[in-house]
């Protein structure tokens, strides 16, 4: 090959591939090169591949390819704090005499998860009257008792109050018709711990649940998780091995990424079977002989995203919503430039 093919190629893999060595990373996670940006070329370019779907669990793994950092961390930081969901955020407290603080009771009530659409619900403004159509009434009634089992040994009856121990009061007509069912507003899972009671000890509150986002406080987001990595990409320059080095190699990576096959003669070849479990540990680069022979890369526009929801929307609507969000943005930010624009040729004719 020519010098002028060689440069072309690297000036290509250093715009495409971020370069992962033992002890450093080159090139950020960017597009990089002299093209600018080509809406075209995007659109043709850019789609979704979900890997993973397990709304059960409610898990999603997709992979978005062909987008550039900063609009993938855009995504991202939607989901954690821009889609919309019902969380616990007044507590009124008429008894409490258990071991946790008023406060720390109110905070852990919060977390816990509510099942039911956030889009049957208008956000309430500071200091309006909450109603049917902006909140959700709980009341949470436990006392812990000491009572005989029919063996007749000393049992507490309520040592613990659960997320289940949470009752939906209807404040509407509305409400009472729309939530029957497998639709009755409750919380995502019965299992939550909320506290721990001993014989005596109550806790009798009412809870109201208000419409709002992660960004205002974390209560309202509805992921456990949202994370991405760029799309590893381990290359041998090298495939044919001793056979002992081959075991050695497949021996070193923790992840399984390699897959060995005998040639014979005391040879085997080494193919990278599972990129995608790669986690970039180095491991397979740390000593110097083999720092030659296997180079680690991440493709620079392909991101794997991980989604985890807390229950109250299924991954795959999870992602929807954040989709409409982040359009949303965008036409809002198209709106603001169109309205600049307007201004300032406004502006240019009045002062000609």
């Amino acid at each position: 090959r020519s010098k002028m093919e060689i440069v072309e190629e690297r000036r290509k893999q250093h715009a495409s591939r971020v370069n992962c060595g033992r002890e450093t990373v080159f090139n950020i996670s960017s597009f990089k090169g002299d093209d600018e940006f080509d809406y075209t070329k995007f659109v043709n370019n850019f789609r979704i591949v979900i890997q993973e779907h397990k709304p059960q669990e409610g898990l999603i793994v997709f992979d978005m390819i062909g987008i550039d950092a900063a609009l993938a961390n855009a995504f991202r930081r939607i989901l954690l704090s821009e889609v919309p969901t019902m969380a616990i955020d007044k507590v009124y407290i008429t008894n409490n005499t258990s071991i946790i603080q008023d406060e720390v009771l109110a905070h852990r009530l919060g977390l816990v998860p509510i099942k039911v659409n956030p889009a049957d619900f208008q956000y309430c403004p500071p200091n309006e009257v909450l109603t049917d159509k902006n909140s959700i009434e709980f009341k949470l009634h436990v006392k812990c008792t000491k009572e005989k089992d029919e063996t007749g040994k000393e049992v507490f009856r309520h040592s613990k109050v659960y997320s289940s121990d949470l009752k939906w009061i209807p404040t509407g007509r509305k409400q009472q018709a729309a939530y029957t069912g497998e639709n009755l507003i409750k919380p995502v899972t019965d299992k939550i711990l909320i506290a721990k009671l001993r014989p005596g000890q109550e806790i009798n509150l009412t809870a109201h649940c208000e419409k709002n986002i992660g960004y205002v406080h974390a209560k309202w987001s509805p992921v456990c998780t949202a994370s991405y990595r760029l799309l590893p990409e381990p290359k041998l320059l090298v495939d044919t091995f001793g056979h002992d080095e081959a075991l050695e190699l497949k021996k070193k990576c923790p992840m399984d990424v390699f897959d060995i096959e005998d040639l014979g003669n005391g040879t085997s070849q080494v193919s990278v079977a599972r990129p995608r479990n790669c986690t970039m540990c180095r491991e397979c680069i740390r000593e110097d002989k083999w720092n030659d022979r296997i180079k680690l890369f991440r493709v620079r526009d392909h991101f794997i995203f991980s989604v985890e929801s807390s229950g109250i929307y299924t991954p795959g609507d999870l992602v929807k919503e954040a989709i409409k969000i982040l359009l949303e943005k965008s036409q809002a930010l198209l709106s603001a430039l169109d309205t600049a624009s307007s201004s300032k040729a406004e502006d240019a004719e009045e002062s000609d």
